[in-house]
């Protein structure tokens, strides 16, 4: 997309000039028309961004909601350029700044066909509310990705941070994991030799796997496993009422004694622990493209129109053997990118989402994106593969698992999927062998599987 073409356009609009523009609807709507026919891809919730950095709109509260409107560096760059080139600084109280002034001009108003005057900044930030993200949910997170896996230095999140991001709720669920472990420890009778701290956190960082001893096997916590070993161990307690606790003693530590309890605290509290209990207990980890080392999409994405009613489950054929960790799962994402664009043409990885067997999802084209998987049916379902060949043998039960109750689980309740999906193996739509035998003959077990 011409992305210079893209802010002229909008600064043109939004600029003063001689003839200044009349302020009804139809002349914003000719002004997004305008950007829209230059820049076809351009989505919009791209548009919204853009046209909310022009405005301003990037206060803590807005940015707290909806993140920082400044997340595509080329564009950001680009726009703050124009801006400075057209020295149209001006049009923040004449099109989308909303201010009322002292005489009783309300600007930053347009009059709409039916008579009445809307608030273009308001109309903005409700479009961009809905268009956004929230299954994950901007008041937790984000990730990010490392400089280098093989030699990290530098670690950068992907948008602007809130108080938790998934760095530290790692950190959090597996101080709760190890901390509760090596206490059980200090006070069993008779007490065990001494345990080294090293070694703690070397078997719970460090384990191995193999095709004998997969995570459903290995006795003891594992880091791929904290989501639910962390949720056995703390919802039992009362999470709401701990966190209520909470803010109460640090109240009254920082001497806030004006702040009460009240409803709105307390409602505060149960959409933040709901929004948690999604992101991090429900759903599965996830490895992003930039983690496992993804190439550059060649052309442009098509956006799906989530929920989704279908599921297409595939195996992977090749890679043929299970990988049992993240620099295998990764070397195996990065080969079937690399098939996929060089030998298929295909502008990206086909598959939605990757099932490894080291207890991680892998992030192929994502919720949003339309995937090259199943032929003739990329608009309507989501691809998730297995990494394996399995025609004559089953994926690890903790894989499936991942697949069938978590992932599944999440796009359901993410409204990535529709409530009453239907689950179909490959071979179903297409003339293929894929899952494989064995795992098509498993899936044909599962919830909601169509006929």
């Amino acid at each position: 997309c011409n992305v210079s073409n893209t802010n002229l356009l909008i600064v043109h609009w939004l600029a003063p000039v001689s003839t200044p523009h009349l302020r009804s609807m139809e002349s914003f709507i000719s002004a997004v028309e305008q950007v829209e026919q230059s820049n076809p891809t351009l989505t919009p919730l791209a548009l919204v961004r853009a046209l909310r950095r022009i405005a301003g709109h990037d206060d803590p509260l807005t940015v707290h909601y909806l993140g920082a409107s400044n997340r595509h560096p080329v564009l950001s760059a680009t726009l703050d350029q124009a801006i400075l080139n057209a020295s149209s600084f001006s049009f923040f109280d004449k099109a989308v700044h909303h201010i009322v002034t002292d005489q009783g001009e309300e600007r930053g108003v347009v009059l709409a066909p039916d008579g009445t005057t809307v608030a273009l900044a308001p109309l903005l930030l409700g479009i961009e509310t809905d268009l956004q993200d929230f299954s994950a949910d901007l008041r937790l997170g984000p990730g990010g990705c490392w400089d280098s896996v093989e030699q990290p230095r530098v670690f950068r999140l992907s948008r602007t941070p809130t108080l938790a991001t998934d760095a530290l709720i790692n950190g959090g669920m597996d101080g709760a994991i190890l901390g509760t472990a090596l206490g059980n420890l200090s006070r069993a009778a008779p007490p065990p030799p001494p345990t080294r701290l090293s070694a703690t956190l070397r078997g719970y960082y460090g384990y191995v796997l193999s095709e004998d001893r997969g995570l459903e096997e290995l006795r003891g916590h594992a880091s791929a496993k904290r989501r639910q070993s962390s949720r056995s161990l703390l919802e039992p307690l009362d999470p709401e009422r701990q966190v209520m606790e909470t803010l109460v003693m640090v109240w009254k530590l920082e001497k806030t004694e004006w702040i009460a309890l009240d409803d709105g605290v307390e409602v505060s509290v149960k959409e933040g622990l709901k929004a948690f209990t999604h992101m991090y207990w429900d759903c599965p980890p996830i490895i992003s493209r930039c983690q496992w080392g993804a190439e550059v999409i060649r052309g442009t994405h098509s956006p799906l129109s989530p929920p989704l009613p279908y599921l297409y489950i595939h195996h992977t054929y090749q890679p043929s053997t299970p990988c049992l960790s993240f620099p295998a799962c990764s070397r195996d994402m990065r080969a079937m990118q690399r098939f996929h664009q060089d030998e298929r043409g295909w502008k990206d990885i086909g598959y939605s989402f990757v099932v490894g067997s080291d207890g991680y999802v892998y992030e192929g084209r994502g919720w949003h994106n339309r995937g090259a998987h199943t032929r003739d049916r990329n608009t309507v379902g989501y691809g998730v593969a297995i990494i394996g060949n399995y025609i004559s043998t089953l994926p690890s039960r903790y894989s499936m698992d991942l697949l069938r109750h978590r992932l599944v689980q999440c796009a359901v309740d993410g409204g990535r999927l529709a409530v009453n999906y239907t689950l179909l193996g490959h071979r179903q739509v297409v003339n293929t062998s894929c899952p494989g035998d064995a795992f098509y003959s498993e899936i044909s077990t599962w919830d909601r599987f169509g006929k």
